[in-house]
């Protein structure tokens, strides 16, 4: 169906030439955007800058150094907020860790309750 649409479109010869033109300008526009894309890159820096006064050239340091501050401030945060979703499995390893010293406690304490045991019967077989 679609070689017959197409073969009816260019059939006619005013529909086609209208096709032609609307595609040559669709691309010329393309080209002229091109174009001033590549000269507003070619441009020097300088040219789109505009120039500071001596005066204010301390007040733009200061400036600068603040950017700087706040620029490591927000990298700070941002690694704080990408921590986020890790905070789930830090908190099952704390659980787990937790879980296993709870064991190891219990275990710690029946061995000294043995001890006690062991020691208590060999004074009694050395005071017998």
């Amino acid at each position: 169906s679609m070689t017959v649409v197409s073969a009816l479109l260019f059939s006619f010869p005013g529909k086609r030439c209208e096709i032609l033109q609307d595609m040559n300008r669709h691309l010329r526009a393309v080209l002229k955007e091109k174009k001033t894309l590549r000269k507003m890159l070619i441009k020097p820096k300088y040219q789109d800058t505009l120039p500071i006064e001596a005066t204010s050239h301390r007040y733009l340091v200061e400036l600068l150094s603040e950017a700087v501050t706040f620029i490591e401030n927000l990298e700070k945060h941002l690694q704080s907020v990408r921590r986020i979703p890790q905070i789930t499995n830090i908190k099952t390893n704390m659980n787990t860790a937790l879980t296993e010293t709870e064991m190891l406690v219990l275990e710690l304490e029946e061995l000294g309750d043995q001890i006690l045991e062991w020691s208590k019967r060999q004074k009694e077989v050395y005071s017998d």
